[in-house]
């Protein structure tokens, strides 16, 4: 088995403190000392490319810049990373989409991937014209990726749904290869949706037990609909060469944190309609105490972050057991982040990646494992 990791592109912008936003909440303000501009974000693109990541997400909402329009533009200045690009079906219509996707795959030479965000915060989805709610948004998220993966087969497509309609839908030219769809969900319309249509099923990073639910939970629906597919995790990092080192990075980032930016952010979230959202609030309750829910486990980014809101803290060997330990619930890829991500990214990418490759259980996409595992200093 070969594992996938994947980075993250800041495109609210990055710092050496905790940069919020998400689900309904404006990105912090404090500490956004490096703009998400081109240039900035193709320093991280092209150092996760080199240190072996797969691909890079980057997000949606109001509180970032376009995932479409600027992975566009950072894939010209890179080579082999892929861009899991983060797009909410009600802000396009299918058949748009479909002609993008297919676009950016002749344009990129096949570099694209597609996280599938239904929406979980009715405030903000009707700030972008969509006044469903939210089980309507998800039976709307299937009539999509209907439309669009059988136009992606070449078909010509008529569908007259709940939510959607279309005539006589058909592309001029077919994507090559198709795009691979992820998507996360904990709501049990959620579940269908995944089992019927995507071919990854990501998780936030909950501890090991609640993932290994979700992992049986998804399995069993996917399998009553014929298919099997693959999961990952959404995670945080912060790795260094000594456990000491990195806690005090956790703590460095904690401080940081001003009581009424968690006030009014954890205000925020609790309004959210997300069931993932909530499931992440119950990990911490707001609280700075008890932030390690599981060895090297860490829910301080939830305090003041929306979304993935955990991190794997720890030293190198340490965090790469965590990933072990998630990699035998049955998690193959791991998209990851961490602050400021160019650093991050280099801390991981060589303090964890060559242990993991020493083992045997990740390849770099363009080196040798033997070549990597030399690298590893003091591999035991």
């Amino acid at each position: 088995m070969s594992l996938t990791f994947h980075w993250f592109l800041p495109t609210n912008g990055d710092s050496r403190h905790v940069v919020g936003g998400g689900h309904g909440t404006p990105a912090t303000a404090s500490g956004r000392d490096r703009p998400p501009t081109v240039a900035y974000l193709t320093q991280i693109a092209r150092a996760a490319e080199a240190l072996g990541f797969v691909g890079a997400l980057t997000p949606t909402g109001a509180w970032c810049e376009d995932a479409w329009l600027t992975t566009a533009m950072v894939s010209q200045n890179t080579e082999r990373l892929k861009f899991l690009v983060a797009f909410r079906p009600g802000s396009v219509s299918p058949t748009l989409a479909a002609q993008m996707a297919s676009t950016f795959q002749r344009q990129t030479g096949g570099r694209l991937l597609l996280n599938v965000v239904t929406g979980g915060e009715s405030r903000e989805q009707r700030a972008y014209g969509d006044f469903l709610d939210k089980d309507a948004r998800y039976r709307r998220t299937g009539e999509f990726l209907q439309i669009v993966r059988e136009l992606w087969e070449g078909k010509t497509v008529d569908l007259h749904g709940e939510h959607l309609q279309v005539e006589d839908a058909k592309l001029a030219r077919v994507p090559d290869p198709v795009p691979e769809v992820y998507f996360g969900g904990s709501s049990p319309v959620a579940g269908e949706i995944a089992a019927r249509h995507v071919d990854v099923y990501l998780t936030w990073g909950e501890p090991p037990a609640q993932v290994a639910e979700k992992v049986a939970w998804i399995r069993s629906l996917a399998a009553t609909e014929g298919r099997t597919l693959r999961f990952g995790i959404r995670l945080h990092v912060i790795t260094r060469d000594t456990s000491e080192q990195a806690w005090a990075e956790a703590d460095r980032l904690l401080h940081g944190f001003d009581p009424e930016t968690v006030a009014s952010v954890q205000a925020g979230l609790a309004r959210s309609e997300s069931e993932g959202q909530r499931r992440m609030l119950a990990l911490h309750g707001g609280s700075r105490d008890g932030l390690e829910i599981h060895p090297n486990l860490w829910a301080g980014i939830g305090l003041v972050r929306g979304g993935a809101g955990t991190a794997l803290v720890g030293s190198h060997q340490e965090v790469a057991e965590r990933i072990k330990e998630y990699a035998a619930l049955g998690i193959e890829e791991f998209v990851l982040s961490g602050y400021p991500h160019l650093e991050e990214a280099y801390w991981f990418g060589e303090g964890v990646l060559p242990r993991l490759a020493a083992e045997g259980l990740w390849r770099h996409p363009s080196r040798t494992r033997d070549a990597l595992a030399s690298q590893v200093p003091f591999a035991s």
